[in-house]
């Protein structure tokens, strides 16, 4: 089966685990995943410092063999399909979001409620440029399907 690519957007994530948060985090959001039972389908609950809230409903699908390329569709909801899509069964990942920039690169670092660090660099439509010297990586995940969100949702 293709996949239409007209709404997504194509993420090229690497993933590593780290050892500890760099200087430079510009700001820090609490986010709520449900993967909802049965499907490639994730409610997502983004809770910015500002007390602004963002709700949505995402699909991701593998474009290849392996985790580098994903395809991601959104749809941004209100409350009343929020209630109802949040009544269906799920597993739920809690987790806190922190944005590094720092000499020109962009990295998300997820903190997990068991104090588990997973950093996040999303290349786009570019090649792999490597990392950037000033994170404390311990471990390249990018390859382990362990450490994906639907994979540590309870």
């Amino acid at each position: 089966m293709s996949v239409s690519l007209k709404y997504a957007v194509v993420e090229r994530e690497r993933r590593h685990l780290v050892g500890g948060l760099p200087a430079g985090v510009t700001s820090t959001s609490d986010i709520v995943d449900r993967y909802l039972t049965g499907t490639r389908l994730r409610l997502r609950e983004v809770r910015e410092a500002d007390g602004s809230i963002v709700r949505k409903l995402g699909h991701k699908v593998r474009l290849g063999s392996g985790p580098e390329e994903i395809a991601c569709t959104n749809l941004y909801l209100d409350e009343a399909e929020w209630a109802l899509l949040e009544a269906l069964p799920a597993r739920t990942l809690r987790k806190r979001r922190h944005l590094v920039v720092r000499e020109g690169w962009r990295v998300t670092i997820d903190e997990h409620e068991d104090g588990t660090l997973v950093a996040e660099i999303d290349d786009g439509d570019r090649p792999s440029q490597g990392v950037p010297q000033w994170l404390d990586i311990t471990r390249d995940v990018s390859d382990d399907e362990a450490w994906v969100g639907a994979a540590l949702a309870r």
